[in-house]
């Protein structure tokens, strides 16, 4: 079995995916008005409208902007150099700015428009980076 994405579900899908695409610096594949996606080699981030909850049973099944329990993460090839890169963009939905965590990786914390939990994170130790090292 293979994670294929993470799907959030938003009310302004178009800012949401504009937030991504400036944050990561990659392009999302639009395949309706309501779905896009950003697929990466290890699975993809896939972003709905709340419009879309109809075909998963009703808009009782999700919450636009209401996630406090997840966190998306990325891996990034420097990520206190990536932090300097988004300063402007983030402003005052960071988080917590790159720190080094007791299991081996750098993070950069913040909040995307939703308010959904985002780290940015480079593997430092030797441990971590033999985590990440067949994943990229």
């Amino acid at each position: 079995m293979n994670l294929s994405s993470i799907r959030i579900i938003t009310a302004d899908i178009k800012r949401l995916v504009r937030f991504y695409e400036n944050v990561t610096g990659m392009p999302f594949t639009w395949y309706t008005d309501n779905f896009a996606e950003l697929r990466t080699s290890l699975g993809a981030l896939a972003i709905g409208s709340t419009h879309t909850l109809a075909f998963f049973g009703g808009d009782n099944v999700a919450s636009a902007s209401n996630n406090r329990s997840v966190i998306i993460e990325f891996q990034v090839d420097d990520v206190d150099n990536k932090y300097q890169q988004l300063t402007n963009i983030l402003g005052e939905e960071v988080v917590q700015k790159p720190t080094t965590m007791p299991w081996g990786n750098r993070s950069l914390l913040f909040r995307d428009p939703d308010g959904n939990l985002v780290n940015f994170f480079t593997p430092m130790t030797q441990e971590a980076k033999n985590r990440f090292e067949t994943k990229i």
